[in-house]
């Protein structure tokens, strides 16, 4: 994949590999800002450095409201302009230092030789051996305390909330592609794959003459003849994109016939049971053509219960067939809608949720509240009122309910009946922002 490498929207490669600008992403909702181990080691640096944990969580809260423009990215340098709730604009920098030419070099004799490291980075990702032979060669590829350092137009000397903006929005970016991470230490992906094809290429030339030393090579040629790149077997060009997917699942067949149906068969439920069929392959292709997906552990069959809200979730059936996927769910009719809400937000784990009540232990409640504390302002947190793990809104049909992976789900009141009105968030605030608004729009 070529440096105009898209997330989110247009990134462009400025020329030579040596800037990548991302057009500004659409606010996160409903997720952590990184998910990779490599980003949340990236905010770990941003979190250890800065001084003033308040200036981080405004700038959390920017990133989240989608004020950080447009993300250039270059060696030694990120920039963005962050823009304050009331639209005032700041330029905001933060700066890593670049590797040493002679670090790059120790780096390049190190990826040769464990070439899977490269094939990784490919597939967009990063493995932890990859930082630690690094480390072994005397190259830190990972930021640590005090190495991200801010520069802003505000003045701010310290981590200000709109450099904190912009480290929490390169932390998706990072998510997507650790190329990001290398180009900031000063190499961007075409020239270093360049590179890593000219040393492979040299050292099979080496091995093919028994040892002899080959001709030098010119390191600030990029490119190398085919004869060279050919012998280099250890890094390959990537592979021919996948083809498209079809826009929606395909239309299931007719069975309508001239004969009738055999004795307790039912066409139309058959027919209904082909167009989920359809939808769940095109969704697995879908699932199969993100990088990673071979990695990933294989999904816990569902029960015939939780199957059932799920056809009804992907299907919107008639209410005949909605009366039947109740009966299958184990549910009242009215109690499937609820189930088909916390099936959209959250699969397996949305619909846990809405079923099951379950007391915190000491540890994972202390946990809760705490986190709950960090989420607002001084005198901004709404006065909330906790049964297990359920946080009410006092004088307002909203709650907060806590999950056993520490995430946090939002509920409304619709007519006397507790349902589902989001996706889970890491951040208590996040997730009750969502569900506040949205019964204000009801009311």
């Amino acid at each position: 994949m070529s440096d105009d490498y898209e997330f989110g929207s247009d990134a462009v490669d400025s020329g030579g590999g040596a800037e990548r600008t991302f057009a500004p992403l659409p606010p996160p909702p409903g997720r952590a800002f990184a998910t990779s181990w490599w980003g949340r080691a990236w905010l770990q640096a941003l979190e250890d450095t800065a001084l003033d944990g308040q200036q981080l969580k405004q700038g959390r809260r920017l990133a989240r409201e989608g004020a950080v423009g447009a993300v250039s990215v270059r060696p030694g340098r990120i920039t963005a302009v962050v823009r304050d709730r009331d639209g005032t604009g700041h330029r905001s920098d933060v700066l890593l230092q670049e590797l040493s030419d002679e670090a790059w070099d120790r780096f390049l004799d190190m990826a040769v030789d464990r070439a899977g490291h490269i094939a990784a980075l490919l597939d967009r990702e990063m493995e932890p051996h990859l930082v630690e032979d690094a480390a072994g060669a005397g190259v830190e590829l990972l930021p640590g305390i005090g190495d991200l350092e801010p520069e802003c137009t505000c003045g701010t000397w310290d981590h200000c909330a709109h450099s904190g903006a912009l480290c929490y929005q390169v932390a998706r970016l990072l998510d997507e592609d650790p190329f990001v991470l290398l180009l900031m230490r000063g190499r961007g992906e075409r020239r270093l794959l360049d590179e890593l094809q000219v040393r492979s290429a040299a050292r099979a030339v080496r091995g093919a003459e028994g040892g002899a030393a080959p001709e030098d090579v010119d390191q600030d040629v990029y490119g190398v003849p085919a004869g060279e790149a050919f012998a280099a077997g250890s890094i390959l060009p990537p592979l021919p994109g996948p083809p498209l997917v079809p826009e929606e699942p395909g239309p299931p067949p007719s069975l309508d016939t001239e004969a009738g149906p055999p004795a307790g068969l039912d066409p139309a439920a058959l027919e209904v049971l082909a167009a989920d069929s359809a939808v769940r392959a095109r969704r697995l292709l879908l699932e199969a053509l993100v990088p990673g997906h071979e990695r990933q552990p294989v999904p816990a069959e569902l029960t015939a219960e939780q199957d059932a809200v799920r056809m009804a979730a992907d299907a919107s059936p008639e209410p005949w067939i909605a009366t039947r996927l109740a009966q299958g769910a184990g549910r009242a009719r009215a109690e499937l809608e609820p189930a088909v809400r916390a099936w959209r937000y959250g699969g397996v784990a949305g619909l846990a949720v809405l079923d099951e009540e379950w007391e915190p232990d000491p540890d994972s409640l202390a946990r809760a509240r705490a986190r709950l504390a960090e989420a607002w302002e001084e005198g901004e947190r709404p006065q909330l009122r906790a049964a297990r793990a359920r946080w009410t809104v006092a004088g307002a049909d909203v709650q907060l309910r806590y999950d056993r992976d520490g995430r946090w789900w939002p509920y409304r009141k619709e007519r006397g009946r507790w349902v589902p009105a989001g996706p889970a968030d890491d951040d208590p605030a996040g997730a009750l922002a969502g569900a506040l608004a949205g019964a204000v729009v009801e009311a």
